[in-house]
């Protein structure tokens, strides 16, 4: 998939809010402190100095936006025989990056360590369609929703018969991400699952026999399973949101606690979604009808 028009066309409408993205300012008490202590030494003012700096600031001097993510279709992910990541979200992040004049950087993460990247600055965002659950929104700052989501269950396509409701499937081995909602729902089900390192894998897992099933994300099954995919003989069954009577998942951009790219992106995405890119660029990856219009 060629998205180099879409980023152009998502670059125009978000132009102005590159001068959004210097607004960040040092804490003035803390440099004043620092320059009127003749005694103190150049590294403890430079130590300061970065813990005062905006997070627009940090990644506009290093000229990167570090992206966590994993192998997750339709929303990062590499085409076969390429080492470039694209997908809704790959596209929308190297867009963003574009914006504060930076290039965005991808690193393949271990979910369940999401937050300490972020907290250490191995990463300046995690951008994989990502849950905005409680535990989420309690250790990063996170941009509005921008699209909607459901855990289902994976199942192969000739026993889907009988895996169509929650109580059928509690006898199933499942593979779940580990760290994921997949895996919470899971738990509150009471189902017997093994954690893997990433949705992609717990498709493998069922593919090959060796789980009788996973719980995935709606947006990953759509983009990956059935005919003319790459599990034709997969197929998803219960929506556990539905069974458990839980409302629609929502998919979020997290950053560090307190950053002012927060605010920067959701500028970005309402002025891209105001546009019409953002709905272009969701039907190239087949997700239009998940995403959310911004406040």
């Amino acid at each position: 998939m060629k998205t180099k028009k879409l980023l152009a066309l998502l670059l125009a409408g978000a132009m102005s809010l590159s001068m959004l993205a210097g607004c960040g300012s040092k804490d003035d008490g803390a440099q004043t402190d620092a320059s009127a202590d003749s005694g103190n030494s150049a590294d403890a003012g430079d130590t300061a100095d970065d813990a005062a700096q905006s997070d627009v600031e940090y990644v506009k001097n290093k000229g990167t936006l570090i992206v966590g993510i994993t192998d997750f279709a339709p929303m990062d992910y590499k085409e076969e025989g390429s080492d470039e990541w694209i997908g809704f979200d790959a596209d929308m992040a190297k867009a963003f990056a574009e914006s504060l004049g930076v290039k965005a950087e991808f690193i393949e993460i271990n979910w369940d360590n999401k937050v300490m990247e972020l907290s250490t600055k191995a990463i300046d965002a995690v951008w994989n369609g990502m849950t905005l659950t409680d535990e989420v929104t309690g250790s990063m700052n996170c941009s509005q929703p921008y699209a909607l989501n459901a855990q289902v269950v994976v199942v192969p396509a000739d026993k889907a018969e009988q895996y169509q409701d929650a109580e059928s499937i509690k006898e199933l081995s499942f593979a779940v991400e580990s760290g994921s909602a997949g895996q919470a729902a899971a738990e509150a089900l009471g189902l017997n699952f093994t954690p893997v390192q990433t949705q992609a894998i717990a498709l493998m897992e069922t593919d090959s026999g060796a789980s009788d099933a996973c719980i995935i994300d709606l947006l990953m099954a759509g983009a990956m399973i059935g005919e003319g995919t790459s599990y034709p003989k997969l197929t998803h069954t219960v929506n556990l949101n539905e069974a458990t009577g839980e409302g629609s998942e929502e998919y979020g951009v997290g950053f560090r606690q307190d950053s002012d790219l927060t605010a920067t992106f959701n500028e970005f995405y309402k002025s891209a979604y105001e546009a019409g890119t953002v709905e272009e660029l969701a039907t190239t990856y087949g997700v239009q009808e998940a995403i959310v219009k911004p406040q």
